[in-house]
């Protein structure tokens, strides 16, 4: 029971639900750097089961378990904190004189937020969440509900050996994580942004956000995964497209590499499902 395997995928739990606390005390960025140190021992726990041969279904069982609160739960909580940051951002906002009611740092303002939001929501004190918006940001709770979901299909589907069906935990995972981590890096310069980065962390465009990706995680969409059955071009070349565009990315791009990331993954996936359909057409 108590395999290094096991203590690994462990640590994956502890990863995400240190997360959590992160995320409910204003710290988001440790909130993605747990996730972070989380998806990392995910992945040291199944290499280190091959090296170990240990695989067994307990270990499945439990890497399940961690991923649910690792890449389900705790994106959720800290998607529910991005909702409501952006129910309110004025005193982020310059005013006609050029001043911002808020010169506190990052966390501070987080918390402050969300001791509004509860002041609001639980005892029903007239501030700015006062109104029926201060229940939009249970729609990230929906993160939880499919990624339960996707991760009991992904345990019993036997076609996802060599390929995904729908988008996995923690790929949605890494979606989110930009947005705390943005807002986290630009806070002190949030009054100067473009309007449609406005327009992306309003709170009803982080909820879509949050159901369309949440959907995504139990549709039917056939994705890439990488795992390698050879090395050549000729077999692999959307991966090694995914992976090429990607180091380029990071360094490039910083923060913005991880929407661009993913979002890449989607359409190279799209792409290969429209070639393999064509062929099998054709043939």
């Amino acid at each position: 029971m108590f395999g290094i395997a096991n203590l690994i995928t462990a640590l994956n739990l502890l990863g995400g639900i240190c997360s959590i606390i992160f995320s409910l005390s204003g710290r988001l960025d440790w909130a993605v750097y747990a996730l972070a140190a989380s998806a990392l021992f995910d992945f040291l726990d199944g290499f280190v089961a091959r090296l170990t041969h240990s695989n067994g279904e307990l270990g499945k069982q439990l890497d399940s378990l961690a991923d649910l609160v690792s890449f389900g739960v705790a994106p959720g909580i800290f998607m529910f904190v991005m909702i409501i940051i952006g129910i309110d951002t004025a005193n982020l906002m310059p005013n006609a004189d050029g001043l911002k009611a808020y010169h506190g740092v990052a966390s501070e303002y987080v918390v402050a937020q969300l001791i509004d939001w509860k002041a609001a929501f639980f005892y029903g004190r007239d501030n700015a969440f006062n109104a029926s918006i201060k229940f939009l940001p249970f729609v990230a709770l929906i993160i939880p509900f499919f990624a339960m979901f996707r991760l009991a299909k992904f345990n019993l589907d036997q076609r996802q050996s060599d390929r995904f069906i729908g988008v996995p935990t923690p790929t949605a995972t890494i979606f989110f994580s930009f947005f705390p981590l943005y807002f986290w890096f630009e806070i002190s310069n949030w009054g100067h942004q473009a309007s449609w980065i406005y327009a992306l962390f309003d709170c009803y465009s982080l909820a879509v956000i949050s159901v369309l990706f949440s959907l995504l995680m139990v549709s039917e969409l056939p994705l890439l995964a990488l795992k390698f059955k050879d090395f050549s071009w000729k077999s692999n070349p959307y991966r090694y497209l995914l992976l090429g565009i990607s180091l380029i990315s990071i360094p490039l791009f910083l923060i913005w590499a991880i929407p661009i990331i993913v979002l890449l993954y989607l359409l190279l996936s799209l792409i290969e499902n429209f070639q393999l359909k064509k062929h099998e057409i054709q043939s």
